[in-house]
């Protein structure tokens, strides 16, 4: 059964005549009774009683014509809802994202987006970057915020923005008096300072560590915090200090403020992308959130 046999099913009691079916269906008539004949066999009844100048439908036709026409009904409207979803009229999008980072980008993003396509709905999930890879990877992410590098193989990314990566130490701190500097301070400086990072399982944790280590020590580490806002504040209470990504530093949010200092080149930074499961299909609604976020975040920060 073929939704063309279907349409011609319908045209045929609606018109009640093969030659006035066959006209409004651009098609010969004798086409059309082939294609009706060949319907018919294929389910054991007759579906039309055919008389001399007109056709009518039998028992059986009647209760065909009335599904045919919800299953008709039902092809138009999801052709209607896939043509939607083609032009950024509709659909939705799952956004996974690490919550500090997300907390001082999404602001800006979610409300460009809406702004932009109003009937996407937009479904966060947040979560530690580890966590958002594994999820991303098996499909309860449409899209996540990540930074590199990705430990998740089959993960594919769209990169969405480079920065920095400085130093906050307290007010009162001996290198707060170097702010002005424009050579930056040498991470081999920081060396014999206390560290307050972020706790297991977070990307920026992990890329700190790594960049004392590759500096040439281990961090002296004598706080921890799952809240990077809380490290920061702690930093500016005198506790340590730490290293916190450009996007995160610019947003100050307490009144405990730290004394951020760019670091000595080859200054470090991270790249932030937008992550997805290889060979996943990217529904338009998809494609137009990461072009969003590209656009959102260079008019913001690179202005």
């Amino acid at each position: 059964m073929e939704l063309r046999q279907l349409q011609y099913t319908l045209q045929i009691a609606e018109e009640k005549n093969f030659s006035r079916a066959a006209d409004k269906l651009h098609i010969a008539q004798p086409s059309l009774s082939q294609q009706l004949s060949k319907l018919e066999q294929e389910l054991g009844v007759k579906l039309f009683q055919r008389n001399t100048s007109t056709v009518e439908l039998t028992y059986a036709g009647e209760s065909f014509i009335e599904h045919a026409r919800k299953i008709m009904d039902a092809v138009k409207e999801l052709r209607q809802e896939m043509d939607d979803i083609s032009q950024l009229r509709a659909g939705r999008v799952v956004i996974g994202s690490m919550p500090i980072t997300g907390s001082h980008l999404l602001p800006y993003v979610l409300p460009a987006f809406k702004a932009a396509y109003p009937d996407i709905d937009i479904v966060l999930r947040e979560d530690t970057s580890l966590h958002l890879e594994k999820l991303t990877a098996g499909g309860g992410t449409d899209l996540s915020l990540l930074s590199l590098p990705l430990q998740e193989p089959t993960l594919t990314y769209e990169p969405i923005g480079e920065e920095p990566v400085e130093l906050a130490v307290p007010p009162q701190h001996p290198l707060a008096s170097r702010a002005g500097e424009r050579d930056g301070i040498p991470l081999t400086e920081l060396k014999d300072e206390p560290f307050i990072v972020l706790k297991k399982g977070q990307g920026f944790r992990k890329m700190t560590i790594d960049l004392c280590r590759q500096a040439g020590f281990e961090p002296n580490v004598v706080f921890e915090s799952n809240n990077i806002e809380t490290i920061q504040s702690l930093v500016a209470a005198g506790m340590g200090i730490t290293l916190v990504p450009h996007f995160i530093a610019r947003a100050r949010r307490s009144e405990l403020i730290p004394v951020y200092l760019p670091l000595a080149a080859p200054q470090p930074s991270r790249t932030l992308v937008i992550a997805y499961r290889k060979g996943r299909y990217l529904s338009k609604a998809a494609e137009a959130f990461i072009e969003t976020f590209k656009q959102t975040l260079a008019e913001r920060y690179n202005s």
